[in-house]
């Protein structure tokens, strides 16, 4: 991994978020998890919409793969500094946060896939084997959260492809009220795709397999508060001119930002690197 270069585009990343109107609260570094410059996956943040001063905002830690599992308490204390409390899932249930549960217009976005034990199994090919990951999010989980969701529908969408192991590498709700849907159209299961496209209509902007591999949907949307008309994606670098073109016909401006290293690295980009706190107020 080239470190500096990693900084850089880190800092490069902020910057660009605070110039939008971001105020970014920085998880601090921790030796022993390097997972945690990927903070999406820290938790979900209910009615992350709706202006609230922090002590009455509510925050469910995510309960991550064993190799990350130390991360919990690390966010729980990063949260706690900023007074906004925070609360648990039984330990036995995987869930991996806004990756995998977000607000899209009027409803919310479940995704799931089979979970798997990491591991090595052989392979017909060079090397003779293969990395076997699975993905983060168990389908029950959606039970125990759908309620406190109503009367907001949650969609259920399993994922199958492993490239695209949480639903924000795959799907990514935008615009002033998430109304509008980047949406890989290969990792998500067949049965399921009718329904999003439904739902979305002329609304849904479908990715190619270019745009999904350099993680076109692990994009963070931001609209200022009060400014609906001023609304951004923020993307990775990379993505094609005719993404961005139907970006802007959705009234949105898309704003690039190279997080090449983390991608390539690390498996994640823009969306990835933002746990989304929601808005604020004193």
């Amino acid at each position: 991994m080239d470190v500096a270069l990693a900084k850089r585009q880190w800092q490069g990343l902020k910057a660009r978020l605070e110039e939008l109107g971001v105020r970014v609260v920085v998880v601090p570094p921790v030796a022993d998890w390097p997972g945690t410059v990927y903070p999406a996956n820290a938790g979900f943040m209910f009615d992350v919409d709706a202006p609230r001063a922090p002590a009455e905002k509510r925050f469910l830690l995510a309960n991550l793969l064993p190799s990350r599992a130390g991360e919990k308490a690390h966010y729980a204390k990063a949260l706690a500094n900023e007074g906004i409390p925070t609360e648990e899932l039984d330990p036995p249930l995987r869930f991996e946060g806004e990756a995998d549960l977000f607000p899209a217009g009027d409803r919310y976005l479940f995704t799931h896939g089979r979970l798997e034990r990491q591991r090595f199994v052989p392979a017909a090919a060079w090397p003779p084997w293969r990395r076997v990951y699975g993905f983060r999010t168990d389908v029950h989980v959606r039970k125990l959260l759908a309620p406190r969701l109503a009367p907001a529908e949650v969609v259920r969408v399993e994922l199958v492809l492993e490239a695209h192991y949480h639903g924000d590498t795959a799907l990514c709700a935008f615009g002033p009220n998430r109304e509008h849907l980047l949406a890989y159209r290969a990792a998500i299961a067949p049965h399921d795709w009718p329904h999003l496209a439904r739902a979305f209509g002329a609304a849904l902007i479908e990715l190619s397999e270019e745009d999904a591999l350099r993680y076109a949907a692990n994009s963070f949307t931001y609209t200022p508060p009060g400014h609906a008309r001023e609304s951004y994606l923020v993307m990775p670098e990379g993505v094609s001119e005719r993404l961005l073109a139907q970006v802007r016909d959705h009234g949105v401006e898309p704003v690039t930002v190279d997080v090449s290293e983390f991608l390539k690295k690390g498996g994640g980009s823009v969306k990835c690197m933002v746990g989304d706190l929601g808005i604020a107020v004193e």
